[in-house]
């Protein structure tokens, strides 16, 4: 009895703390590098497996959570161009998972009108892999909430170098002359030319630093890092950063 009205009392606050954060800016995009999988199950003595697993459960909740919190984009750091150095059953594994999420999780979102995009080097990917994202990506392609961006096989330094050589092959070709180059320009090259740059970053696991993430895009994007696991991260915690991203002066270089 305690318990249950513990866990009632508990939820009563959060929905207080979602109602007050909902009274100030949102978040636009918000990006993820969702860290500590592997962690979380050493601390369980589990395979790095289950930790994966574990986390695939905290993106369908987060998504889920940031949809109603009114987020345009959420871009989810899902696997680096570097992962591939881990063991190849840990790596064959990660590529079973968008396959395991989008296969179970699909109706879910295109109920809740969430549109599905990736980005990263797809010709890469294992074609089970492929074939789960592309039915995805053209199943919610007409949906107009929540644009759910995995970014899949991704690496920043990997896309502004793709970027800079068909920016190359353009002014060769005499597409573009050099004299038009600029940043607006630039970005339109980039992988997410038709998304707004993240304002939040979020990271996990108490690691500070981008790990080859969005290099150009988080230029002026609010960081926010925390010790929590990525299995562990909440609604709760999500409301934390989007409090800490309200309470921050956003100046862009001005006064």
């Amino acid at each position: 009895m305690m318990f249950e009205k513990m866990k009632r009392w508990k939820n009563k606050e959060e929905g207080h703390e979602k109602e007050a954060i909902l009274q100030g800016p949102i978040p636009a995009h918000v990006a993820i590098i969702m860290d500590g999988n592997g962690r979380w199950a050493k601390k369980r003595a589990l395979p790095r497996m289950a930790g994966h697993y574990e986390g695939m459960q905290t993106v369908r909740k987060i998504t889920r959570f940031a949809n109603e919190l009114g987020v345009k984009v959420l871009t989810l750091y899902a696997f680096s161009t570097e992962n591939w150095k881990r063991p190849k059953t840990e790596v064959d594994y990660l590529m079973q998972l968008p396959e395991q999420f989008l296969n179970t999780f699909l109706p879910e979102l295109i109920e809740e009108n969430v549109q599905v995009r990736v980005m990263g080097h797809k010709d890469q990917l294992p074609l089970h892999t492929l074939r789960a994202v592309d039915k995805a990506i053209e199943e919610t392609k007409q949906n107009t909430g929540l644009i759910l961006n995995f970014a899949l096989n991704y690496g920043s330094r990997a896309e502004i170098v793709h970027a800079v050589q068909k920016l190359v092959d353009d002014v060769q070709n005499g597409a573009i002359q050099a004299s038009d180059v600029n940043e607006q320009l630039f970005h339109s090259y980039l992988m997410t030319n038709d998304l707004p740059d993240p304002d939040l970053l979020i990271r996990t696991s108490g690691e500070i630093r981008l790990s080859n993430f969005m290099l150009w895009q988080l230029a002026y994007t609010e960081f926010w890092f925390t010790d929590v696991l990525w299995p562990d991260f909440t609604e709760q915690h999500f409301l934390q950063a989007v409090h800490e991203f309200q309470q921050r002066s956003r100046r862009f270089g001005g006064v």
